[in-house]
């Protein structure tokens, strides 16, 4: 074990609960680190349900292609924390992950207090003492009440899609966690808005307006489509033709028109722009696996594919992808947490999908037992069995379907131990 990994161990066990969604505890801790987050270079501030990370890894591809050094902080992290915090292009090395965690543990005096909110503080103190042009903010849950929340004026806001998800603690209708989201809309400060349904861009634009928050929203102010093997993005400034995003996925079309108005807003060149849809790296988003034991399972004839999306939204747009796959037999290796709408994350796939094995997530406490989740799957219209883990189920999948296109999904958490495992 790490330095970090001790550390974060400890500072799990600061607060009874994983999820307590306040502002409080995090502004005295941000006040007892003298304010780090007043300190660090201009903010984007990404929220929504679904394609924050692509879009924000879009942006950061766009504005990396102009030479600006940016910090990014991103979440959950799939392989090691290390991941959420990106300083000036570089991950956060593992010294002065270690030393920053534990100022920030020293500053908060054993107080109550989630992981996340301490480790966002962390982030702030380091992001504040390494020189950068832009520091690209996504929010962990909601807005409103998330912890990356405290930035008065950020230069640029964004929101991606907003869909039903986490309704225990954001609500359970699509105007309430839309009004979440919107909480990181700030007086007289720019947002870009993806494409919405009505319900959600009705309760955003009517913040924007209480906030004089000049709007640049889809389908309004900019587009963004495919035309043949091109990207066509157009806003009031003008027209841009582009390769298509490398990120897979017919929904990367629409991540992609987000991050372009959002680099448009920022005043970035045609390189940038298209240095944006063409250099982007998001892993577990539809990322195809190369190497390492479950690729060897799978057999040389073989697709091995992974994915973490998890909601109704995510299991839409993976299934748009596949269907926008060359045929072949397509069989799904599932783990989910027992917190997710899984028969609605399972029903758009069941057009796609031959088959899926359902496993429990390993070293997950918040996993759903496989047989609940082949139970979900087979409600959906899937034809399901169970396995003992991931490599079992590729193993008989490729036995009995040697050319198959095999799909690991469900969770960031499973996709997390998969790249863990085979990277």
């Amino acid at each position: 074990m790490s330095q970090s990994d001790a550390i974060l161990d400890r500072l799990m066990s600061l607060h009874p609960k994983v999820i307590d969604l306040s502002l409080d505890r995090m502004h005295r801790l941000l006040a007892a680190l003298d304010h780090p987050e007043r300190r660090i270079p201009p903010v984007i501030h990404i929220a929504g349900t679904n394609g924050k990370g692509s879009t924000q890894a879009m942006i950061r591809a766009g504005l990396e292609a102009g030479g600006a050094r940016v910090h990014a902080y991103t979440s959950p992290h799939l392989a090691r924390f290390h991941e959420r915090i990106r300083l000036a292009g570089q991950l956060i090395d593992e010294t002065l992950l270690a030393t920053t965690l534990e100022e920030c543990e020293a500053a908060n005096q054993g107080h109550p207090i989630t992981f996340f909110e301490i480790t966002t503080a962390a982030a702030f103190l380091a992001f504040s003492r390494v020189p950068a042009d832009y520091t690209l903010l996504e929010v962990g849950l909601g807005g409103r009440l998330d912890a990356t929340n405290v930035i008065d004026a950020p230069r640029l806001t964004v929101i991606t899609p907003v869909s039903i998800d986490h309704t225990q603690y954001l609500g359970d209708t699509l105007p309430l966690i839309a009004g979440e989201k919107a909480g990181i809309i700030k007086p007289r400060t720019p947002c870009i808005v993806a494409p919405q349904d009505d319900e959600a861009l009705m309760v955003i634009e009517a913040r924007a307006a209480r906030l004089m928050a000049p709007l640049s929203a889809s389908g309004q102010h900019w587009t963004a489509r495919r035309e043949r093997d091109s990207l066509v993005f157009q806003d009031e400034n003008g027209l841009l033709d582009l390769p298509l995003p490398n990120l897979p996925g017919p929904h990367q079309i629409d991540n992609a028109g987000t991050a372009l108005a959002a680099l448009r807003a920022l005043g970035a060149s045609a390189d940038q722009t298209r240095a944006a849809v063409t250099r982007a790296e998001w892993p577990a988003r539809m990322q195809r696996l190369t190497q390492g034991p479950l690729v060897e399972a799978a057999g040389p004839n073989a697709e091995l594919w992974l994915d973490g999306g998890h909601n109704p939204a995510g299991g839409q747009a993976v299934a748009a992808t596949l269907a926008a796959m060359p045929r072949r037999p397509t069989h799904l290796v599932c783990g989910m947490l027992n917190t997710k709408d899984v028969l609605g994350y399972m029903r758009p796939l069941a057009a796609q999908a031959d088959s899926l094995t359902a496993i429990a997530i390993p070293g997950e406490p918040n996993t759903l037992p496989a047989e609940d989740t082949a139970n979900a799957a087979q409600e959906a219209g899937l034809a399901t069995r169970t396995a003992p883990d991931a490599e079992t189920a590729i193993r008989a999948i490729a036995t009995a379907s040697p050319e198959s296109r095999i799909l690991i999904c469900g969770s960031l958490y499973l996709a997390g131990r998969v790249l863990r495992e085979n990277s």
